[in-house]
């Protein structure tokens, strides 16, 4: 049998060889790195995963695809920006992950999302693969009539690379209900198909599913309830710091609150606000969600409870909790250390890789309970899987049978990555038990399928 030590090594001379295949792409190394790190012990024990090339094709594509997207603003002028979809795993199923719409956006940034994704999305125990896809379009400040031209121009490239047995788009980061409104009556007048099933997102009276916008924070902040209650702890009364203002923000700080705990901030790229009677939900609903304005607005309107710090790091507020809910990389080792200062016991992941791999090893040092993102945000794709059963069946399921799925679901995962940490000699840490977790699920598949 190979030895961890011997198996690590080969792990690491994969990983240099990713970097010089894909170079340019430090967010697709960082998210490989990440799971590749956690993998010799379960790849020692299971001589079947060593087999050459499985893990050489777990990290490669199955598909790449970049296109053009020409489209025109309001005064005329032609506008080009770039679209991506990257097909990276169907051992499972359907290629199944959200588009962004972000001028941060690149191929290593979607092959980063589109990695995540796979494990992601096995965790949840669905058929669905992992895929991801988007455009450096930024629809912030743009009129519904541009947006709609861009998802239109958009649309008409991508419908040749999905579908709902092929890949099945949903929404993230700048893309909310009214971009996949307009993707999908694309995708409808090209194909003269109502194939509900193609993206999920959709609105409620045409397809969509009721708890799809809730879903990615109200997960997060039930596995983060699951691994306080391994630490004998409950949420109740617990103050919990929120990053970001979007939709899986909101919806963090909404189940916080029905939890019981006190959510006391939120942020956007401008700054920071704090509120110590906790957040209100309605007023940041409204500047967001409705006048699509700025966290400072909240604090104007607010009163006296609550401030706005420009440019400041929402971890500088002390806290029991800490769900980084913006975007990636933006907790780093040095807001770890303030956050393990001030007394933070559990730190679960809303975005996508929010935190560095500086500051995820301080927090497990520290003896923080940390979940990674695949594991504490797969709320969102789980509920996602759920719209496209509901969409099969042409049936709507209620919000009470919906969020008891999504319930059972997080429940499960986290069980799940409890119990593989554990089997593998790594009590408490989520991080390993997710990565192994979501690998064997999807290794299995690949080796049953064939080199293909």
């Amino acid at each position: 049998m190979t030895t961890r030590s011997e198996t690590q090594s080969t792990l690491d001379h994969l990983l240099t060889e990713i970097e010089h295949r894909n170079p340019a792409q430090p967010e697709f190394h960082q998210a490989a790195h990440e799971v590749l790190e956690t993998l010799a012990p379960v790849v020692a024990a299971r001589p079947e995963y060593a087999e050459p090339g499985l893990i050489e094709r777990l990290v490669e594509p199955e598909r790449q695809v970049m296109f053009r997207v020409p489209w025109q603003d309001d005064q005329g002028r032609v506008r080009v920006n770039r679209g991506f979809r990257v097909e990276f795993n169907s051992a499972l199923g359907p290629y199944k992950g959200g588009l962004r719409f972000h001028p941060s956006v690149n191929l290593g940034v979607i092959k980063f999302l589109g990695f995540e994704q796979i494990f992601k999305n096995a965790l949840t125990g669905l058929g669905i693969g992992g895929g991801k896809g988007g455009s450096d379009f930024d629809p912030h400040g743009r009129s519904d009539a541009e947006v709609m031209r861009f998802c239109q121009s958009f649309m008409t490239e991508l419908y040749r690379h999905i579908g709902e047995h092929t890949d099945v788009p949903a929404g993230d980061i700048g893309v909310g209900g009214r971009e996949i409104g307009y993707l999908f009556g694309q995708y409808r007048r090209i194909t003269n198909r109502w194939e509900s099933g193609v993206l999920t997102g959709k609105g409620q009276g045409w397809g969509g599913s009721l708890i799809r916008p809730e879903a990615t924070g109200y997960g997060n902040v039930l596995f983060a309830a699951a691994m306080m209650r391994e630490r004998g702890e409950d949420l109740e009364g617990q103050t919990a710091v929120v990053s970001g203002s979007g939709n899986v923000a909101i919806y963090t700080i909404e189940k916080l609150t029905a939890l019981g705990a006190n959510a006391v901030t939120c942020s956007d790229s401008s700054g920071y606000v704090v509120d110590e009677k906790g957040i209100d939900l309605d007023l940041l609903k409204q500047i967001k969600e409705v006048e699509r304005g700025r966290v400072d607005a909240y604090a104007e309107r607010r009163g006296a409870s609550a401030r706005f710090v420009p440019g400041g790091r929402v971890w500088e507020v002390p806290a029991d909790l800490a769900l980084p809910s913006a975007t990636q990389n933006e907790l780093d080792e040095n807001d770890a250390a303030t956050l393990i200062r001030n007394g933070v016991k559990a730190v679960s992941e809303g975005a996508n890789m929010p935190t560095t791999p500086e500051a995820v090893h301080l927090l497990q040092q520290a003896g923080v309970a940390f979940g990674p993102g695949k594991a504490a945000n797969a709320g969102g794709v789980a509920v996602s899987a759920l719209e496209m059963a509901q969409n099969h069946a042409r049936t709507s399921w209620t919000a009470a049978r919906v969020e008891e799925e999504l319930a059972d679901i997080m429940t499960s995962i986290h069980t799940t990555c409890h119990e593989t940490a554990e089997r593998y000699d790594a009590p408490g840490d989520y991080v390993t038990g997710a990565n192994i977790a979501g690998f064997e699920r999807v290794a299995d598949a690949m080796l049953a399928q064939g080199v293909i």
